[in-house]
């Protein structure tokens, strides 16, 4: 297996999220390998993909691990997939992933860029679990269920100051959601080049926090765009290695679009 380390979300090494991709010459191999190699790798995650034969419905099976866990959707690797393919020639043009949250579409760009057609989370409001507060270290405003494909509880705090200050009990969030907690409040100042702020909590699969997250900006789309009255809008995921993710709102499918840097390639030798 050949592997690289991308930086997903970000245009220079050493921010945004990193993830592990192994472009893989047939179908994939037991769950247990690709689980013991994406421990090994131990990034937040770890995609691999095969080619699919010529005429189908799609180009690439796409799977992606966590050290500890597989999971139905991630965006950043997602990104460094198709990043990976682009760079290395072995994919011109749009790529469509088969996934277990169906086909995902990656298109890039002339400048460099790609773009992920996502599906969009359905938000369903939701009562704040008791205990959430004090999980958290401050009141939620509102909270909203994300969906089976998300998996999180989506809480709206009272303003950036307050998420980029949150040190949460990461303990304590996992009893809340399938996956974790996506918080997130209006930007403060929009003029520094983004229009909300998230922070993301993962305590269910092993990532006490994630750098950037894809999939969250698939719920973070459709709760700020009727809010600020655009369906184009960027994110800022203020984790200490930040990143930003464009997100254009496409009713039932969310545009999501960042740059993505190489910047570890070797072999695996077990």
């Amino acid at each position: 297996m050949h592997l690289r380390i991308v930086d997903a979300f970000t245009v220079r090494p050493f921010t945004g999220n990193p993830a592990g991709v192994i472009l893989l010459d047939d179908v994939f191999p037991d769950d247990d390998r690709l689980q013991n190699v994406a421990m090994e790798v131990n990034h937040t995650e770890t995609a691999f993909a095969h080619p699919l034969p010529e005429g189908g419905d799609t180009d690439w099976a796409l799977r992606w691990f966590t050290p500890v866990t597989e999971v139905a959707m991630c965006g950043h690797a997602t990104l460094a997939t198709a990043h990976v393919l682009h760079t290395t020639g072995a994919h011109e043009g749009p790529v469509r992933f088969a996934t277990r949250s169906g086909v995902l579409i990656a298109t890039p760009a002339a400048d460099g860029s790609l773009t992920l057609d996502f599906p969009t989370a359905p938000l369903t409001p939701a009562e704040l679990p008791a205990g959430v507060a004090e999980a958290l270290g401050t009141q939620p405003l509102a909270a909203f269920d994300t969906g089976p494909d998300v998996g999180d509880l989506l809480v709206e705090l009272a303003d950036e100051k307050t998420v980029r200050g949150l040190s949460p009990d990461h303990k304590a969030l996992g009893a809340y959601s399938a996956r974790g907690i996506i918080a997130t409040a209006r930007a403060e100042d929009p003029a520094r080049g983004y229009d909300y702020v998230s922070r993301c909590f993962f305590p269910n699969i092993g990532i006490d926090e994630d750098p950037v997250t894809g999939s969250a900006h698939t719920a973070l789309a459709p709760y700020w765009s009727p809010r600020l009255g655009r369906d184009d809008l960027t994110g800022f995921q203020a984790s200490r290695r930040t990143g930003l993710v464009r997100t254009g709102l496409r009713g039932a499918r969310t545009l999501l679009t960042g740059h993505a840097v190489t910047v570890i390639e070797g072999d695996l030798r077990a």
